[in-house]
């Protein structure tokens, strides 16, 4: 029988080292490893024989990957394409679970509120686009296109008939203009809103701080303690917050916040001060234009359009108030809330900087172009069913 010599192996520096970072790296495949440690021992002259031995693996697999490394060198090492076995699904069977998961469950005739992968899987069954499929695979074909139909938001068409006047008033103010012109440097712009209901939770068990490996943790069960409203005035450009707690909301507290705000400095003495409020009771429509400007004749209200108060930066504000002072809501008493949210606006006050507002008259053109898009298409869907 003829001798099976086995193939010369030589090894560069820069190859060397990489395949003795292969061949001693931690988060290295093990398959990898192995190919780079018999390459390795090849190149030390060791027979097959003793590679195997040495590495407990087969004569036959030391003999492959010695005579690939000598052929093609590291490309040699990677797996080569294996055509495995035969999908069991279409492009066309992938595009109809993508359009089934795209249309909302009662077009499918499902009782369904939102779908999931695995009644997307049921569904495509039972329509007959194929006789089985799994969840995974759905969701597998889903997450390449980013769809997640188990996800909602909720959404509302303006309803405002000035809209488009009203946003661009206020996002007009955010630029420092007013009407085509540039404010003066003793004119101001004041976001201002209610956050209402914050409760005083008094757990039944003291809260436990978080520990190694474990969260923080707040008992469950509490007892009332009542509620308060927290009105703030937010400088938009000066980044300065006014606070204060009541009762309950209304016109007498929002003048209050007004008359905290308008009697100091640089605001007592500027020539305008602008009060960007949305359409809540205590300051909806011209009666309460006309109250701010006879208590304060240099302040001016802008309101935002209705059901637009995404667009009043206190907001911002506010949502922070929620997860640095009020979330989880563990308070003894009222007086223990009220006082968080004065020490917190003073810590705020310390190092704020202006919120970053990119949101423009462009971006507002752009949405209402949208949104009146979405409208004709849903009057286009709709007329045919009208028929």
């Amino acid at each position: 029988m003829p001798v099976v010599v086995a193939c010369l192996v030589r090894v560069t520096g820069a190859v060397r080292r990489e395949l003795i970072r292969r061949a001693r790296g931690q988060k290295t495949a093990y398959r990898d490893k192995i190919r780079a440690q018999i390459v390795l021992r090849a190149a030390d002259r060791q027979t097959n024989t003793q590679i195997a031995a040495a590495l407990g693996v087969s004569v036959d697999t030391v003999r492959t990957w010695r005579g690939r490394f000598a052929e093609h060198g590291l490309a040699g090492l990677r797996d080569r394409p294996r055509s495995g076995r035969p999908s069991r699904f279409s492009a066309v069977h992938r595009a109809q679970v993508t359009a089934l998961a795209c249309q909302l469950p009662a077009q499918a005739g499902a009782p369904l509120a939102r779908w999931s992968c695995p009644e997307l899987a049921r569904e495509a069954v039972a329509q007959g686009v194929t006789d089985a499929i799994s969840a995974a695979t759905v969701r597998r074909w889903l997450a390449r296109d980013a769809i997640k139909p188990w996800q909602y938001r909720s959404w509302l068409f303006p309803r405002d008939p000035d809209f488009a006047t009203k946003a661009e008033r206020v996002l007009d103010l955010y630029e420092r203009r007013w009407q085509g012109r540039k404010l003066r440097p003793d004119e101001y712009v004041i976001s201002s809103d209610e956050k209402t209901s914050i409760q005083a939770r008094c757990r039944c068990h003291p809260s436990l701080p978080p520990g190694r490996a474990r969260m923080m943790r707040v008992n469950h069960e509490y007892e009332r303690g009542g509620a308060l409203a927290y009105l703030a005035a937010y400088d938009v450009h000066q980044a300065r917050v006014f606070g204060r707690c009541a009762p309950a909301t209304g016109i007498v507290p929002f003048m209050a916040l007004v008359e905290q705000v308008m009697t100091s400095e640089p605001y007592v003495s500027a020539k305008r001060v602008f009060w960007v409020v949305d359409n809540g009771s205590s300051h909806r429509g011209k009666a309460a234009i006309d109250r701010l400007a006879r208590r304060f004749p240099n302040a001016v209200m802008v309101h935002t359009p209705v059901h637009a108060s995404w667009l009043n930066q206190v907001e911002i504000y506010f949502s922070v108030v929620q997860r640095k002072v009020v979330s989880p809501n563990d308070f003894t008493d009222l007086a223990e809330v009220e006082q968080r949210l004065t020490d917190f606006e003073k810590r705020y006050n310390a190092t704020a900087k202006p919120f970053r507002w990119t949101f423009t008259r462009d971006d507002l053109h752009d949405l209402l172009a949208r949104i009146s898009q979405h409208e004709q298409q849903a009057v286009t869907v709709e007329l045919p069913a009208a028929a």
